[in-house]
Protein backbone atom coordinates (compact mmCIF):
# COMPACT_ATOMS: atom_id res chain seq x y z
CA UNK A 1 0.00 0.00 0.00
CA UNK A 2 3.20 2.08 0.19
CA UNK A 3 2.19 3.14 -3.79
CA UNK A 4 -0.92 5.56 -2.09
CA UNK A 5 -0.71 8.08 0.33
CA UNK A 6 -3.65 6.39 2.36
CA UNK A 7 -4.67 2.87 2.84
CA UNK A 8 -8.59 4.08 3.32
CA UNK A 9 -10.02 7.44 2.21
CA UNK A 10 -13.63 7.48 3.63
CA UNK A 11 -16.09 9.73 1.84
CA UNK A 12 -18.37 11.14 5.08
CA UNK A 13 -17.97 11.28 8.92
CA UNK A 14 -21.54 9.95 10.05
CA UNK A 15 -22.23 7.43 12.21
CA UNK A 16 -20.80 4.75 9.53
CA UNK A 17 -17.99 6.29 7.88
CA UNK A 18 -16.88 7.20 11.58
CA UNK A 19 -16.37 3.70 13.34
CA UNK A 20 -14.63 2.29 9.92
CA UNK A 21 -12.34 4.97 9.88
CA UNK A 22 -11.68 4.51 13.55
CA UNK A 23 -11.26 0.80 13.77
CA UNK A 24 -9.93 0.81 10.07
CA UNK A 25 -6.90 3.19 11.61
CA UNK A 26 -7.01 1.33 14.69
CA UNK A 27 -5.93 -2.19 12.82
CA UNK A 28 -2.77 0.07 11.69
CA UNK A 29 -4.20 1.41 8.70
CA UNK A 30 -3.44 5.17 6.95
CA UNK A 31 -6.78 6.15 7.00
CA UNK A 32 -7.87 9.83 6.02
CA UNK A 33 -11.74 11.17 6.05
CA UNK A 34 -13.73 14.14 4.01
CA UNK A 35 -16.84 15.85 5.57
CA UNK A 36 -18.05 18.83 3.91
CA UNK A 37 -21.03 19.39 6.70
CA UNK A 38 -19.84 18.65 10.60
CA UNK A 39 -18.19 15.46 11.82
CA UNK A 40 -21.04 12.90 12.94
CA UNK A 41 -23.48 13.08 10.05
CA UNK A 42 -27.13 12.75 10.24
CA UNK A 43 -27.40 10.97 13.66
CA UNK A 44 -26.18 13.25 15.76
CA UNK A 45 -25.92 16.74 14.04
CA UNK A 46 -29.57 16.89 12.78
CA UNK A 47 -31.32 13.71 12.90
CA UNK A 48 -31.85 11.35 15.79
CA UNK A 49 -29.92 12.86 18.56
CA UNK A 50 -31.37 16.28 18.50
CA UNK A 51 -34.84 15.28 17.58
CA UNK A 52 -34.62 12.64 20.77
CA UNK A 53 -34.01 15.84 23.00
CA UNK A 54 -37.05 17.77 21.54
CA UNK A 55 -39.00 14.11 22.17
CA UNK A 56 -37.76 14.63 25.82
CA UNK A 57 -38.53 18.65 25.93
CA UNK A 58 -42.32 17.39 24.65
CA UNK A 59 -42.85 15.08 27.10
CA UNK A 60 -43.00 17.96 29.84
CA UNK A 61 -46.17 18.75 28.64
CA UNK A 62 -48.18 15.85 29.81
CA UNK A 63 -45.69 15.11 32.81
CA UNK A 64 -46.13 18.82 34.48
CA UNK A 65 -50.35 18.34 33.80
CA UNK A 66 -49.62 15.00 35.57
CA UNK A 67 -48.04 15.67 38.53
CA UNK A 68 -50.96 17.61 39.67
CA UNK A 69 -52.39 14.33 39.69
CA UNK A 70 -49.78 12.96 41.96
CA UNK A 71 -50.10 16.08 44.62
CA UNK A 72 -47.46 18.46 43.09
CA UNK A 73 -48.90 22.37 42.97
CA UNK A 74 -47.67 22.84 39.35
CA UNK A 75 -48.72 26.19 38.20
CA UNK A 76 -49.57 26.83 34.49
CA UNK A 77 -46.26 27.43 32.70
CA UNK A 78 -44.88 28.82 29.33
CA UNK A 79 -42.83 27.07 27.39
CA UNK A 80 -39.58 29.42 25.26
CA UNK A 81 -39.00 27.04 21.96
CA UNK A 82 -35.55 29.18 21.73
CA UNK A 83 -34.42 28.10 25.49
CA UNK A 84 -35.32 24.47 24.27
CA UNK A 85 -33.75 24.89 20.67
CA UNK A 86 -30.08 26.41 21.44
CA UNK A 87 -30.06 23.56 24.25
CA UNK A 88 -30.21 21.21 22.08
CA UNK A 89 -27.84 22.47 19.32
CA UNK A 90 -25.15 23.78 22.19
CA UNK A 91 -25.06 19.85 23.12
CA UNK A 92 -24.88 19.00 18.99
CA UNK A 93 -21.60 21.24 18.96
CA UNK A 94 -20.26 19.01 22.33
CA UNK A 95 -21.08 15.71 20.26
CA UNK A 96 -19.73 17.35 16.98
CA UNK A 97 -16.64 18.17 19.23
CA UNK A 98 -16.42 14.82 20.65
CA UNK A 99 -16.66 12.89 17.37
CA UNK A 100 -14.04 15.22 15.76
CA UNK A 101 -12.05 14.38 18.76
CA UNK A 102 -12.27 10.61 18.58
CA UNK A 103 -10.99 10.73 14.84
CA UNK A 104 -8.04 13.23 15.59
CA UNK A 105 -7.40 10.53 18.83
CA UNK A 106 -6.79 7.73 16.34
CA UNK A 107 -4.70 9.17 14.14
CA UNK A 108 -7.39 9.79 10.95
CA UNK A 109 -7.08 13.05 9.11
CA UNK A 110 -9.77 15.18 8.41
CA UNK A 111 -10.69 16.99 5.25
CA UNK A 112 -13.99 19.20 5.93
CA UNK A 113 -14.52 19.86 2.78
CA UNK A 114 -16.32 18.08 -0.30
CA UNK A 115 -14.50 14.81 -2.10
CA UNK A 116 -15.27 13.57 -5.57
CA UNK A 117 -14.33 9.97 -6.46
CA UNK A 118 -12.27 10.29 -9.93
CA UNK A 119 -10.50 7.20 -10.08
CA UNK A 120 -10.49 3.85 -8.37
CA UNK A 121 -8.21 5.00 -6.30
CA UNK A 122 -8.29 8.50 -5.93
CA UNK A 123 -10.28 11.52 -5.04
CA UNK A 124 -10.25 15.18 -5.41
CA UNK A 125 -11.17 17.58 -3.14
CA UNK A 126 -12.97 20.97 -3.77
CA UNK A 127 -9.90 22.65 -2.49
CA UNK A 128 -8.78 20.84 -6.33
CA UNK A 129 -6.21 18.63 -4.10
CA UNK A 130 -5.74 14.65 -4.96
CA UNK A 131 -5.23 11.81 -2.78
CA UNK A 132 -4.69 8.68 -3.90
CA UNK A 133 -6.12 5.55 -1.36
CA UNK A 134 -5.44 1.74 -1.71
CA UNK A 135 -9.66 1.84 -0.70
CA UNK A 136 -12.18 3.70 -0.90
CA UNK A 137 -15.42 4.27 1.40
CA UNK A 138 -18.29 5.85 0.39
CA UNK A 139 -20.65 6.87 3.82
CA UNK A 140 -21.83 9.84 2.55
CA UNK A 141 -25.73 9.21 3.93
CA UNK A 142 -29.10 10.58 2.96
CA UNK A 143 -30.87 14.20 2.37
CA UNK A 144 -34.22 14.46 3.02
CA UNK A 145 -36.82 13.92 -0.27
CA UNK A 146 -38.91 16.86 -1.04
CA UNK A 147 -41.69 16.89 -3.67
CA UNK A 148 -41.70 18.82 -6.65
CA UNK A 149 -44.77 20.68 -7.00
CA UNK A 150 -45.63 24.82 -7.72
CA UNK A 151 -44.27 26.33 -4.12
CA UNK A 152 -42.31 23.08 -2.79
CA UNK A 153 -39.16 25.20 -2.25
CA UNK A 154 -41.09 27.50 0.71
CA UNK A 155 -41.22 24.49 2.79
CA UNK A 156 -38.74 22.94 5.32
CA UNK A 157 -36.86 19.14 5.96
CA UNK A 158 -35.67 17.87 8.60
CA UNK A 159 -32.41 19.52 8.26
CA UNK A 160 -33.87 22.79 9.03
CA UNK A 161 -36.51 22.20 11.62
CA UNK A 162 -34.17 22.04 14.58
CA UNK A 163 -33.08 26.06 13.45
CA UNK A 164 -36.14 27.58 13.61
CA UNK A 165 -36.78 30.77 15.08
CA UNK A 166 -40.23 30.91 16.71
CA UNK A 167 -42.25 28.03 17.21
CA UNK A 168 -45.16 27.16 14.36
CA UNK A 169 -48.59 28.12 15.63
CA UNK A 170 -49.83 25.95 12.87
CA UNK A 171 -47.59 23.22 11.46
CA UNK A 172 -48.11 20.91 8.31
CA UNK A 173 -46.47 17.84 8.00
CA UNK A 174 -46.36 15.72 4.91
CA UNK A 175 -45.38 12.22 4.83
CA UNK A 176 -46.39 9.14 6.75
CA UNK A 177 -43.26 7.36 8.47
CA UNK A 178 -41.61 7.74 11.53
CA UNK A 179 -39.62 11.13 11.07
CA UNK A 180 -43.57 12.45 9.99
CA UNK A 181 -45.15 10.91 13.35
CA UNK A 182 -41.92 11.90 15.26
CA UNK A 183 -42.18 15.48 14.78
CA UNK A 184 -46.25 15.29 14.73
CA UNK A 185 -45.61 14.60 18.31
CA UNK A 186 -43.48 16.88 19.27
CA UNK A 187 -44.88 19.97 17.63
CA UNK A 188 -48.32 19.12 19.15
CA UNK A 189 -47.19 18.26 22.89
CA UNK A 190 -45.73 22.07 22.50
CA UNK A 191 -48.99 23.43 21.76
CA UNK A 192 -48.96 23.69 18.28
CA UNK A 193 -51.92 22.75 15.65
CA UNK A 194 -50.72 19.74 13.85
CA UNK A 195 -51.75 18.97 10.13
CA UNK A 196 -50.31 15.49 8.86
CA UNK A 197 -50.89 14.70 4.91
CA UNK A 198 -50.27 11.84 3.70
CA UNK A 199 -50.87 10.22 -0.33
CA UNK A 200 -52.44 7.17 1.17
CA UNK A 201 -54.46 6.08 4.67
CA UNK A 202 -51.40 4.28 5.95
CA UNK A 203 -48.83 5.97 8.41
CA UNK A 204 -45.72 3.98 9.45
CA UNK A 205 -45.64 1.13 6.76
CA UNK A 206 -44.03 -1.93 7.73
CA UNK A 207 -44.93 -1.88 10.91
CA UNK A 208 -47.68 -4.23 12.69
CA UNK A 209 -51.16 -3.12 11.97
CA UNK A 210 -52.67 -3.18 15.00
CA UNK A 211 -49.79 -0.91 16.77
CA UNK A 212 -49.75 1.72 13.92
CA UNK A 213 -53.61 1.68 13.97
CA UNK A 214 -53.18 2.26 17.85
CA UNK A 215 -51.08 5.27 17.65
CA UNK A 216 -53.12 6.78 15.04
CA UNK A 217 -56.31 6.63 17.53
CA UNK A 218 -54.04 8.19 19.89
CA UNK A 219 -52.53 10.85 17.84
CA UNK A 220 -56.62 12.12 16.71
CA UNK A 221 -57.47 12.15 20.30
CA UNK A 222 -54.59 14.16 21.42
CA UNK A 223 -55.80 16.79 18.39
CA UNK A 224 -53.36 15.92 15.66
CA UNK A 225 -55.35 16.56 12.26
CA UNK A 226 -55.29 13.38 9.82
CA UNK A 227 -55.38 14.24 6.07
CA UNK A 228 -55.12 11.55 3.51
CA UNK A 229 -54.99 10.29 0.37
CA UNK A 230 -54.19 13.79 -0.89
CA UNK A 231 -51.20 15.37 -2.57
CA UNK A 232 -50.20 18.84 -2.83
CA UNK A 233 -51.06 21.00 -5.27
CA UNK A 234 -49.57 24.29 -4.41
CA UNK A 235 -48.17 26.38 -1.63
CA UNK A 236 -48.06 30.27 -1.44
CA UNK A 237 -46.58 32.75 0.77
CA UNK A 238 -48.86 34.77 2.25
CA UNK A 239 -48.38 38.52 3.19
CA UNK A 240 -49.00 37.83 6.62
CA UNK A 241 -45.63 35.65 6.53
CA UNK A 242 -47.82 32.55 6.41
CA UNK A 243 -48.74 29.96 3.34
CA UNK A 244 -51.71 29.26 1.97
CA UNK A 245 -51.64 25.18 1.23
CA UNK A 246 -53.73 23.78 -1.54
CA UNK A 247 -54.46 19.72 -1.58
CA UNK A 248 -56.17 17.49 -3.60
CA UNK A 249 -59.56 16.28 -2.17
CA UNK A 250 -59.57 19.21 0.99
CA UNK A 251 -60.18 22.84 1.24
CA UNK A 252 -57.35 25.10 0.63
CA UNK A 253 -55.94 26.24 4.43
CA UNK A 254 -53.40 28.46 6.18
CA UNK A 255 -50.35 27.35 7.96
CA UNK A 256 -47.01 28.55 9.36
CA UNK A 257 -44.93 26.11 8.20
CA UNK A 258 -44.65 22.98 5.85
CA UNK A 259 -42.39 20.41 7.03
CA UNK A 260 -41.64 17.75 4.60
CA UNK A 261 -40.85 14.55 6.06
CA UNK A 262 -41.50 12.05 2.57
CA UNK A 263 -38.19 10.03 2.44
CA UNK A 264 -34.99 10.29 2.36
CA UNK A 265 -32.25 10.01 -0.88
CA UNK A 266 -29.19 8.18 -0.83
CA UNK A 267 -26.29 11.02 -1.44
CA UNK A 268 -24.35 10.11 -4.19
CA UNK A 269 -25.08 13.13 -6.66
CA UNK A 270 -21.79 14.79 -7.26
CA UNK A 271 -19.74 12.28 -6.01
CA UNK A 272 -18.18 11.04 -9.49
CA UNK A 273 -18.89 7.41 -8.58
CA UNK A 274 -21.20 6.36 -11.74
CA UNK A 275 -18.23 8.06 -14.17
CA UNK A 276 -15.77 5.43 -12.29
CA UNK A 277 -18.06 2.55 -12.76
CA UNK A 278 -19.77 2.16 -9.23
CA UNK A 279 -23.25 0.79 -10.44
CA UNK A 280 -26.01 2.57 -8.21
CA UNK A 281 -30.37 1.12 -8.20
CA UNK A 282 -32.52 3.14 -9.51
CA UNK A 283 -32.85 5.69 -6.44
CA UNK A 284 -29.16 6.60 -6.81
CA UNK A 285 -28.35 4.05 -3.85
CA UNK A 286 -24.85 2.31 -4.05
CA UNK A 287 -25.19 -1.45 -4.97
CA UNK A 288 -22.76 -3.35 -2.73
CA UNK A 289 -21.83 -6.90 -1.97
CA UNK A 290 -22.26 -8.57 1.47
CA UNK A 291 -18.92 -7.29 2.34
CA UNK A 292 -20.12 -3.81 1.33
CA UNK A 293 -18.00 -3.45 -1.67
CA UNK A 294 -19.36 -1.91 -4.84
CA UNK A 295 -18.73 -3.06 -8.69
CA UNK A 296 -15.67 -1.88 -8.43
CA UNK A 297 -13.17 -3.49 -6.36
CA UNK A 298 -11.19 -0.84 -4.53
CA UNK A 299 -14.41 1.14 -3.66
CA UNK A 300 -16.90 0.08 -0.79
CA UNK A 301 -19.80 2.13 0.86
CA UNK A 302 -21.91 1.22 4.49
CA UNK A 303 -24.84 3.25 5.69
CA UNK A 304 -27.91 5.34 4.69
CA UNK A 305 -25.96 6.01 0.83
CA UNK A 306 -26.51 2.34 0.21
CA UNK A 307 -30.59 1.90 1.12
CA UNK A 308 -30.41 -1.27 2.31
CA UNK A 309 -31.73 -0.38 6.29
CA UNK A 310 -31.46 3.27 7.08
CA UNK A 311 -30.94 3.10 10.73
CA UNK A 312 -27.80 4.27 12.75
CA UNK A 313 -27.08 1.27 14.34
CA UNK A 314 -26.96 -0.65 11.25
CA UNK A 315 -24.22 1.52 9.50
CA UNK A 316 -22.13 1.26 12.72
CA UNK A 317 -21.85 -2.90 12.64
CA UNK A 318 -21.51 -2.09 8.64
CA UNK A 319 -18.77 -0.05 9.26
CA UNK A 320 -17.15 -1.98 11.55
CA UNK A 321 -17.76 -5.10 9.26
CA UNK A 322 -15.75 -3.24 6.54
CA UNK A 323 -12.42 -2.17 9.00
CA UNK A 324 -12.41 -5.62 10.49
CA UNK A 325 -12.74 -7.25 7.33
CA UNK A 326 -10.26 -5.28 5.10
CA UNK A 327 -8.00 -4.28 7.58
CA UNK A 328 -8.34 -6.38 10.70
CA UNK A 329 -7.93 -9.83 9.61
CA UNK A 330 -11.54 -10.31 11.40
CA UNK A 331 -13.74 -11.11 8.22
CA UNK A 332 -17.50 -11.09 9.15
CA UNK A 333 -21.06 -9.49 7.65
CA UNK A 334 -23.69 -7.94 9.33
CA UNK A 335 -27.12 -10.08 10.16
CA UNK A 336 -29.69 -7.93 8.63
CA UNK A 337 -32.50 -10.41 10.62
CA UNK A 338 -34.22 -9.35 13.28
CA UNK A 339 -33.14 -5.36 13.80
CA UNK A 340 -35.05 -3.84 16.35
CA UNK A 341 -36.63 -0.30 15.58
CA UNK A 342 -38.46 2.46 17.63
CA UNK A 343 -40.62 5.51 16.74
CA UNK A 344 -39.94 8.42 19.10
CA UNK A 345 -43.68 9.27 18.62
CA UNK A 346 -46.09 10.52 21.30
CA UNK A 347 -46.68 7.44 22.98
CA UNK A 348 -43.46 5.54 21.57
CA UNK A 349 -43.85 2.33 19.32
CA UNK A 350 -41.42 -0.26 18.97
CA UNK A 351 -41.03 -3.63 17.29
CA UNK A 352 -38.31 -6.66 16.36
CA UNK A 353 -39.14 -9.69 14.01
CA UNK A 354 -42.06 -9.92 11.87
CA UNK A 355 -45.27 -8.69 12.26
CA UNK A 356 -48.49 -10.29 12.73
CA UNK A 357 -49.28 -10.07 8.85
CA UNK A 358 -45.77 -10.91 7.57
CA UNK A 359 -45.87 -13.96 9.80
CA UNK A 360 -48.76 -15.56 8.36
CA UNK A 361 -47.24 -14.92 4.92
CA UNK A 362 -44.20 -16.97 5.71
CA UNK A 363 -44.80 -19.23 8.20
CA UNK A 364 -49.11 -20.16 7.85
CA UNK A 365 -49.50 -21.36 11.72
CA UNK A 366 -49.06 -18.51 14.12
CA UNK A 367 -50.59 -17.83 17.36
CA UNK A 368 -50.85 -13.92 18.47
CA UNK A 369 -50.85 -12.81 21.97
CA UNK A 370 -51.59 -9.34 22.84
CA UNK A 371 -52.30 -7.30 26.14
CA UNK A 372 -54.27 -4.39 25.89
CA UNK A 373 -53.55 -2.21 29.34
CA UNK A 374 -53.14 1.22 30.77
CA UNK A 375 -50.32 2.06 32.53
CA UNK A 376 -50.09 2.33 35.93
CA UNK A 377 -49.02 5.97 36.06
CA UNK A 378 -51.79 7.22 33.49
CA UNK A 379 -54.43 5.55 35.26
CA UNK A 380 -53.29 7.85 38.83
CA UNK A 381 -52.88 10.70 36.02
CA UNK A 382 -55.93 10.30 35.00
CA UNK A 383 -55.02 9.66 31.37
CA UNK A 384 -57.12 6.95 29.64
CA UNK A 385 -54.44 6.55 26.88
CA UNK A 386 -53.89 2.90 26.62
CA UNK A 387 -50.76 0.25 25.81
CA UNK A 388 -50.66 -2.83 23.38
CA UNK A 389 -48.18 -5.29 23.55
CA UNK A 390 -48.29 -7.86 20.87
CA UNK A 391 -46.11 -11.17 20.44
CA UNK A 392 -45.87 -13.15 17.55
CA UNK A 393 -45.46 -16.92 17.83
CA UNK A 394 -44.64 -19.57 15.25
CA UNK A 395 -47.92 -21.69 15.53
CA UNK A 396 -46.33 -25.23 15.41
CA UNK A 397 -42.91 -24.53 17.48
CA UNK A 398 -44.16 -21.42 19.86
CA UNK A 399 -41.35 -19.53 18.81
CA UNK A 400 -41.57 -16.19 19.12
CA UNK A 401 -41.19 -14.28 15.80
CA UNK A 402 -42.38 -10.85 16.93
CA UNK A 403 -42.74 -8.55 19.43
CA UNK A 404 -44.29 -4.74 18.75
CA UNK A 405 -45.49 -2.95 21.05
CA UNK A 406 -46.60 0.96 21.96
CA UNK A 407 -46.88 2.57 24.97
CA UNK A 408 -44.68 4.37 27.65
CA UNK A 409 -40.60 3.36 27.47
CA UNK A 410 -41.65 1.07 24.65
CA UNK A 411 -38.65 1.39 23.27
CA UNK A 412 -36.53 0.94 26.18
CA UNK A 413 -38.07 -2.33 26.93
CA UNK A 414 -37.78 -3.63 23.55
CA UNK A 415 -34.34 -3.17 23.35
CA UNK A 416 -33.93 -6.34 26.38
CA UNK A 417 -36.93 -8.04 24.58
CA UNK A 418 -35.30 -8.00 21.10
CA UNK A 419 -32.27 -10.20 22.69
CA UNK A 420 -35.03 -13.22 23.49
CA UNK A 421 -36.32 -13.00 20.05
CA UNK A 422 -33.05 -12.88 18.13
CA UNK A 423 -32.17 -15.56 19.98
CA UNK A 424 -34.89 -17.88 19.15
CA UNK A 425 -36.32 -18.33 22.60
CA UNK A 426 -40.25 -19.56 22.71
CA UNK A 427 -43.13 -17.82 24.58
CA UNK A 428 -42.46 -20.81 26.97
CA UNK A 429 -39.51 -19.39 28.35
CA UNK A 430 -41.22 -16.16 28.53
CA UNK A 431 -44.11 -17.78 30.51
CA UNK A 432 -41.71 -19.36 32.93
CA UNK A 433 -40.01 -16.06 33.68
CA UNK A 434 -41.08 -14.61 36.59
CA UNK A 435 -42.97 -11.53 36.80
CA UNK A 436 -41.15 -8.18 37.93
CA UNK A 437 -44.06 -6.06 39.59
CA UNK A 438 -45.48 -3.49 39.41
CA UNK A 439 -44.27 -2.72 36.12
CA UNK A 440 -45.32 -2.72 32.45
CA UNK A 441 -42.52 -4.77 30.72
CA UNK A 442 -44.34 -7.84 33.16
CA UNK A 443 -47.08 -7.90 30.49
CA UNK A 444 -44.47 -9.60 28.38
CA UNK A 445 -44.37 -12.87 30.52
CA UNK A 446 -48.09 -12.54 31.23
CA UNK A 447 -49.94 -12.65 28.20
CA UNK A 448 -52.07 -15.66 27.37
Amino acid sequence: MADFEFDLFVIGAGSGGTRASRVSAAHGARVAVAEEYRVGGTCVIRGCVPKKLLVYGAHFAEDLKDARRFGWDVPDCHFDWTVLRDNVLADVDRLNGLYTQTLDNNGVEIFLEHATVTGPHEVTLASGRKITAKYILVASGAHPHVPDFPGSDLGITSNEVFHLNALPKRILIAGGGYIANEFAGIFNELGSHVTLVNRTDVILRGYDHSIRDRLLQISITKGIDFRFHTDFKKIEQLESGGFRVELTKHEPFEVDCVLFATGRVPNTRGLGLAEVGVELDDKGAVKVDADNRSSVDSIYAVGDVTNRVQLTPVAIREGQAFADTVFGNKPHQVDYSCIPSAVFSHPPMAGVGMTESEAKNKLGSVAVYMSDFRAMKNVLADRHERALYKMICDGTTGKVVGLHMIGPDAPEILQAAAIAVKAGLTKDAFDQTVALHPTMSEELVLMK
